[in-house]
């Protein structure tokens, strides 16, 4: 069954407020993480907590985050569902509490988001929130922000070679080598282990890309799988490239009857790929990373075989975590939170939480 796009908004609305009333009164529905579509912390690191009187050295001066103003630094251009996603949730969030917002879009250039973040600073942020680019690189504008006194928290991808409480307070994502782990679990039992793989890997020079991969292809070692990656190009996390990839790579290995695309978006170029190549929907069996609305739908379609979720919705676990920080209860070096799987036994009822 194929939900109409113009009712979405308002199904994931209404899902988004019982699972809210949910969690309010302590119901088993607020736990997972399908409740609403939100973001469920999983785990949290049990080691000493970063407070705005420990962070880098001290002498970060307290805010209350009614008053304060907040910056927000997204990495990538907002074509991809997962950005749009993310930079809406964080302005509800921001709305909600009534704190004053600035965003800024790096558009994927690394120079760009460190000059939208001294900009920011410029313009009186007093703390940052970070969605970065790349793992590395952004040593210019963490060193203005702890001139500055504006104290960072980092979401989504992992800043690797830097340390929580003195580059940054702490960091909010998922366990990336999981969800590869989880892709390569959902392929064995979507092809029954067997079969030419091919992977489209993210972009280069990020945790998400690394990890993705490497849970993956540990699975598949782990578990003995008949399944044989027989070729990997980077698609850099893009649709367009997701397709300009698969047919390549469907060219020169014919024999592919499996792809592993670490994001939604390449996904959907590879399903692009395969229909003008002639192919029938299950005919390559398509394993994703994300939770967009248009993968899932590809699973009711017959395209996708499934996708492990990765939710984008960081809004209130980062603007909570900016109150437990100055606050003094303090905030976890790592926080992961925790991501479900669509699969044909669910898609069609869970499509409204898709992004």
């Amino acid at each position: 069954m194929r939900i109409p796009v113009e009712s979405l908004p308002k199904l994931a609305a209404l899902a988004a407020s019982i699972a809210v009333a949910a969690a309010c009164t302590g119901s088993p529905a607020a736990t997972p993480a399908s409740s609403g579509g939100q973001q469920v912390v999983q785990t949290a690191d049990t080691g000493a907590a970063c407070t705005f009187d420990k962070y880098n050295g001290a002498g970060v001066p307290k805010l209350d985050l009614k008053t304060a103003t907040i910056g927000f630094a997204q990495s990538e251009k907002e074509a991809n569902p997962f950005r749009i996603t993310e930079t809406e949730s964080i302005k509800q969030e921001a709305g909600k509490r009534g704190i004053k917002l600035i965003t800024t879009n790096a558009q994927s250039d690394l120079n760009k988001e460190i000059a939208d973040i001294q900009s920011m600073i410029a313009q009186g942020a007093q703390a940052l929130i970070i969605s970065p680019l790349n793992s590395e690189g952004l040593d210019p504008a963490l060193k203005a922000a702890q001139d500055a006194k504006v104290p960072v928290m980092t979401i989504d991808r992992l800043l690797t070679s830097k340390t929580a409480c003195v580059d940054y307070i702490g960091w909010i994502g998922s366990d990336f080598v999981v969800q590869g782990k989880r892709a390569a679990d959902a392929l064995i039992t979507a092809t029954g282990g067997k079969g030419q793989v091919a992977i489209l890997l993210g972009a280069s020079g990020v945790n998400v890309t690394v990890d993705r991969t490497k849970g993956f292809k540990d699975q598949l070692a782990a578990t003995g799988s008949g399944l044989q990656v027989v070729a990997e190009q980077t698609a850099d996390f893009t649709r367009e490239k997701g397709r300009s990839v698969t047919e390549q790579l469907i060219s020169a290995n014919p024999g592919i009857t499996a792809i592993y695309a670490e994001n939604d978006e390449m996904a959907l170029g590879a399903v692009a790929a395969l229909k003008a190549a002639g192919k029938q929907p299950g005919e390559v069996k398509i394993i994703t990373i994300d939770g967009t609305q248009g993968a899932v739908q590809g699973i009711v379609d017959g395209w996708v075989a499934g996708v492990v979720e990765s939710n984008p919705r960081f809004g209130p676990l980062a603007f909570q975590a900016l109150e437990d920080f100055y606050s003094g209860k303090g905030v976890a070096a790592k926080t992961i939170i925790s991501d479900k799987e669509y699969t044909k036994e669910n898609a069609s009822a869970e499509l409204v939480n898709a992004y």
